[in-house]
């Protein structure tokens, strides 16, 4: 099965985080999200790849994680509200039908 190859995912969180503050995650990851129902011009059957699961952990403790299926859009946008308590490091994570991963580290700061 060949798969495209899964884009460069970008990350926002707010520029100012407050020790306790609930904050919104917004990630989006370009991918074509390919159903493996569709046909190509030749009439043969387009392959299933798609980006099958997303996890996301604080200092390695998985905070948020989900299984996405084929009729999510392509380039998914997930979004999610995270308790920030302190500084650290969050881990984002994508892996596709052919177990490729795309992984994304971002400081997390408390002001």
């Amino acid at each position: 099965m060949t798969t495209s190859p899964i884009g460069q995912p970008r990350l926002r969180l707010p520029q100012q985080i407050r020790a306790g503050e609930v904050i919104e995650i917004r990630t989006l990851i370009s991918h074509n999200m390919e159903t493996g129902q569709r046909r190509d011009q030749a009439g043969a059957t387009v392959p299933r790849d798609i980006i099958r699961s997303f996890t996301c952990r604080f200092e390695g403790e998985v905070v948020f994680s989900m299984e996405l299926h084929p009729a999510v859009a392509a380039n998914p946008y997930i979004a999610f509200p995270f308790r920030a308590e302190r500084a650290g490091t969050l881990e984002l994570t994508w892996t596709n039908d052919a177990g490729e991963e795309r992984r994304l580290t971002q400081a997390l700061r408390i002001t």
